[in-house]
């Protein structure tokens, strides 16, 4: 093999909330360190207690970055709402860490994988909206939310734009995907093309066009899906190929 399919790239991963950092509680944060690395990534854990300059320090060491889902909301202030009675807390270390990660993968065009709240947050950070609350503003019978994680996991169908990456690395238009989200796009950031929505019209999956850099985004969770759907590996395999490209780690 040679040097770059050898190079195992350092990928970022911030914390799901500075509260589950400070208390320890890993179990959804370890399933993406766990598809990452079955990708072929290094990991590099980054704490949402890092001031500016600590954490500027340790992006520019990274390759590329997973921004992960959340159980907090992104504050609609943020977008300029109001808030919505059904939204729930806000983080403002995972704000602030986002914002900081995004700012560096943006101008040194480093791949992003963003899943979930990581899909939000990359849509408000370029400008883009979101539907507070999918169960109270949109008439829907698909299940997008899982409360609790009580029962079995839902899943539905999604339906993929041609011509994206999504679908050429999906290698169809239709996949079913799991779903445990109260939130969703309303309107998309400046240079990100929808690339799936679910039956119903919730927007599924973006992708970044102002450059050729790799930055992609879905709803749903494929970090827990990836023992068992290719589409779920492929999405970390190719923020993995990515990173390799361009190594800038040593």
């Amino acid at each position: 093999m040679d040097a770059e399919a050898n190079h195992r790239p350092r990928v970022g991963i911030p914390y799901r909330t500075r509260k589950e950092e400070l208390n320890k509680i890993r179990d959804s944060y370890d399933k993406y360190v766990a598809a990452v690395r079955e990708a072929g990534g290094e990991i590099e854990e980054i704490s949402l207690g890092l001031d500016h300059s600590e954490l500027n320090s340790i992006l520019a060491s990274l390759d590329a970055f997973v921004l992960p889902g959340s159980p907090a909301d992104v504050h609609p202030s943020l977008y300029e709402a109001e808030a919505n009675p059904h939204c729930s807390f806000s983080d403002p270390r995972r704000e602030f860490t986002d914002t900081a990660l995004l700012d560096h993968a943006f101008a040194q065009h480093k791949p992003v994988l963003a899943i979930c709240y990581g899909l939000q947050s990359l849509n408000v950070y370029l400008g883009g909206t979101l539907i507070q609350d999918i169960p109270s503003e949109i008439r829907t019978k698909i299940q997008h939310a899982w409360p609790g994680h009580a029962g079995d996991e839902p899943y539905h169908s999604i339906n993929i734009e041609k011509r994206s990456k999504l679908a050429e690395l999906a290698g169809t238009s239709e996949i079913s995907v799991n779903s445990s989200h109260h939130q969703s796009v309303l309107e998309p950031g400046r240079n990100l093309r929808i690339v799936a929505h679910a039956p119903d019209g919730v927007v599924e999956a973006l992708e970044w066009t102002g450059d050729s850099n790799w930055v992609t985004a879905v709803q749903w969770h494929p970090e827990r899906m990836v023992e068992a759907d290719p589409v779920a590996r492929d999405l970390f395999g190719q923020l993995v190929a990515r990173a390799r490209k361009a190594p800038v780690s040593s």
